[in-house]
């Protein structure tokens, strides 16, 4: 169903007014965001998400509701590992924390941008040359496998060789330089390590739209449905990272879940032609993974909690 020109520019309005809310109002001030706030604010996404999907079962019907629901679950718990990757770029990096929303919002925009090309691109190849779908399911899977494999092991942003490269090709100066990402001396531009966690919060996300973008690919190619879910998804992004920050690291079993996640619907992907696998049952699997997952976290780690 090609959704007409109002329904895009409607949602596209939508994203800029969320995010003029964001810049203007919430990211004003140079500050540290507390984890109440950042509660809030993630629900205050959340709810949005949903009574946007409440919109969508009225108006294109009860198909599309669900497919947008499981879709925005996913993309929404695929950004979970990106949240991880973060808390590890800001430690690595000893991002001072009241910068930290900063470099966030504008590695959101980022992310905003690069992803709807992915998606526009990724939903026209589709369409044409329908076999790479099986390519994408088969990218997932292996993907997923990898991910437990490589479960325990943690990067090094601070060695990343985009990090390196960054260094040896343009002057970085010592020492963060308040909020500026940017930075003049004696006539020369300096690149200060503000914008050097920008770099790598952008190129994470790069990489994991690699994986999500397929995955949501398994439940539906309609290009309005997979946009705004992976809109809603990447917007809430950085109320999720304030929001989990100081308890991260009791999700111990969650890359075991989310690596599930993307076998399932790799394999789903896989079977397209065989066997579709219905929405509801896509849907009720994913909930049960990424639940069972943080459940299992919680509960293992329930001594770091006292």
């Amino acid at each position: 169903m090609d959704m007409p020109i109002w329904a895009w520019l409607g949602f596209n309005a939508l994203v800029l007014v969320l995010l003029a809310f964001d810049l203007g109002v919430l990211n004003k001030k140079e500050r540290t965001i507390s984890v109440p706030e950042a509660l809030r604010l993630s629900g205050f996404y959340i709810a949005i998400a949903l009574l946007f999907n409440v919109g969508i079962y009225f108006t294109l019907g009860e198909a599309k509701a669900l497919e947008f629901l499981t879709g925005y679950l996913i993309e929404k718990s695929l950004s979970l590992d990106n949240v991880f990757v973060i808390a590890l770029i800001f430690g690595s990096l000893a991002v001072p924390p009241q910068y930290q929303h900063r470099v966030l919002f504008w590695g959101i925009l980022g992310a905003l941008v690069m992803r709807a090309i992915m998606i526009f691109a990724g939903t026209a190849l589709i369409m044409e040359l329908h076999w790479l779908i099986y390519v994408f399911g088969g990218f997932l899977i292996i993907t997923g496998i990898k991910m437990v494999i490589t479960a325990d092991k943690e990067p090094d942003p601070a060695n990343h060789p985009i990090i390196r490269f960054c260094r040896k090709h343009f002057r970085v100066t010592e020492n963060y330089e308040g909020r500026a990402f940017w930075v003049r001396r004696d006539k020369l531009l300096y690149m200060t390590p503000l914008f050097l966690a920008l770099i790598l919060v952008e190129f994470t996300d790069l990489v994991f739209a690699v994986d999500s973008i397929p995955a949501i690919f398994a439940i539906t190619t309609d290009p309005f449905i997979v946009y705004t879910s992976n809109v809603f998804a990447i917007l809430g992004l950085r109320a999720l990272y304030f929001a989990l920050a100081g308890i991260i690291h009791r999700f111990e079993y969650l890359k075991y879940g989310l690596a599930l996640v993307l076998v399932l619907v790799g394999t789903k992907m896989v079977l397209v032609d065989v066997w579709k696998m219905p929405t509801p049952l896509a849907l009720g699997l994913t909930v049960s993974l990424i639940g069972g997952s943080i459940l299992l976290s919680l509960w293992k780690t329930r001594a770091k909690a006292a």
